[in-house]
């Protein structure tokens, strides 16, 4: 068992009610010294007071309530105190439990002991932070079916073929004279790994579209100076964030911004004019633009409608190999029959950008992205996913090559491996402490 822990677990402000929650073996000893009821049964609201008996003093009318271990979040025995919403209430009641035994809890530690008390696996408690930090209702919606264990369910029929092939390649080399035991051969692992590879070929496709929902498109805006790119970015944000003048090299460093648009997030970079410049400022705000270039999902490359450089050719090509759009702005400049056909024409100053954001919904598919379903999404998921695939491709060139059953095995553990670890059962403690740090206090 762990020690006591302690923590606020709603915002840090004034309010009507706040909730303290304490969790670990001395829970019920510390809470029976500071609450004026005993509490006997679990998943039960206590009402009552908290005490401070050393100075006879009562600290708050509360609702206290109490829930046995295993069966609570952490998997240990909790309780919640509920009281009013004044911080020096809460510091009074959370340094009476510090006093009799309770320490502070760590960021995510109450999150961290339901991992590591099998309540849920990682994929679970990467979605509890996902959850408690999304920005529309499509997150919101994605992370519940993590929440809820659906998405963990996606691999684990992938982890229990793979477990499958593993024992039988195993007892095939041990106990070889075994004759009632199914023969394992290369044809044979050929045909068990070829549907797992399509099954993960999947889950990469789907993660990646909602990868975007959770975590929102990071495009960053750039062209020549003075083209409108600071008015494109307020534009978008619909609000004037960025400063906009007639003066090249106006914008020195990244202005950044986020709009829902249609129910995803799109993470606006307003870029710092490339080109040469003398001026030391201007030419760090331009490197930053470059870095987050290379970041971008898209590119908005803006040009001026009624007339194209030099300049404008060589962001193109730099650009050529990225997920762009070109962006024709100032068409106020231009007149309708000079128009390309396909071209995308705007005009920021004027806020006329629809053209624009329905471009934008098309090259990333929203209605697709918008049709929901379990997926595995956070980076560390997707990255484990193509591990495994990678792996089962090896397996199944050694095999196509008549590799011996060992060797071949080998890569198939490595897949089986990566499985594991995307459900925390071989992460590293190393990994689960970088993921529990992200969380906020109280979780």
């Amino acid at each position: 068992m762990f020690d006591c822990i302690v923590s606020l677990i709603t915002p840090p402000m004034k309010g009507a009610v706040a909730v303290i929650r304490l969790s670990g073996e001395e829970t019920l000893d510390i809470i029976s010294k500071i609450f004026s009821r005993e509490i006997k049964e679990s998943h039960k609201v206590y009402y009552g007071y908290i005490i401070d008996k050393d100075n006879n003093e009562k600290v708050d009318e509360v609702m206290v309530s109490y829930f046995k271990g295993p069966k609570s979040f952490t998997g240990e025995d909790v309780v919640e105190i509920s009281c009013h919403g004044s911080m020096i209430i809460v510091n009074q009641i959370i340094e009476l439990c510090i006093r009799y035994g309770a320490r502070i809890a760590e960021r995510g530690e109450f999150s961290s002991r339901a991992f590591y008390n099998g309540r849920i696996d990682l994929v679970q408690a990467e979605a509890i932070n996902s959850l408690i930090n999304a920005e529309t209702l499509q997150a919101k919606r994605l992370m519940l079916y993590s929440l809820t264990g659906k998405t963990s369910a996606l691999i684990l029929p992938i982890k229990e073929k793979l477990a499958d092939i593993l024992s039988l390649i195993e007892v095939n080399i041990d106990y070889p004279e075994y004759l009632d035991v199914e023969e394992m051969t290369n044809e044979k692992i050929i045909n068990d790994v070829d549907p797992l590879i399509e099954e993960i070929n999947y889950l990469i496709k789907s993660g990646e579209r909602s990868k975007l929902i959770n975590e929102g498109i990071n495009v960053a805006i750039i062209g020549r100076p003075n083209v409108g790119k600071s008015s494109l970015l307020n534009a978008l944000l619909k609000q004037d964030k960025a400063i906009v003048t007639n003066i090249p090299g106006t914008t020195r460093d990244v202005v950044e911004g986020k709009v829902n648009l249609d129910g995803i997030i799109l993470n606006l970079l307003d870029t710092a004019g490339i080109r040469y410049s003398v001026d030391v400022v201007e030419r760090i705000g331009i490197e930053k633009s470059r870095e987050s270039l290379e970041k971008a999902d898209l590119v908005l490359l803006v040009l001026e409608a009624d007339k194209f450089t030099k300049e404008d050719q060589e962001l193109l090509d730099v650009i050529k190999d990225k997920k762009h759009l070109v962006v024709y702005n100032k068409k106020e400049m231009l007149s309708e029959d000079k128009y390309v056909k396909g071209a995308i024409y705007i005009s920021a100053l004027n806020k006329d950008i629809k053209d624009l954001e329905k471009e934008i919904g098309k090259m990333f598919n929203m209605e697709e992205i918008n049709n929901l379903e379990p997926s595995l999404c956070s980076s560390r998921e997707i990255g484990l996913l193509n591990k495994v695939k990678e792996n089962l491709l090896t397996a199944k060139k050694e095999a196509l090559y008549n590799t011996s059953l060992d060797l071949v095995s080998i890569s198939l553990k490595t897949s089986y491996d990566a499985i594991k670890e995307i459900l925390g059962e071989e992460a590293s403690v190393d990994l689960e402490k970088e993921i529990f740090s992200r969380f906020c206090l109280g979780k």
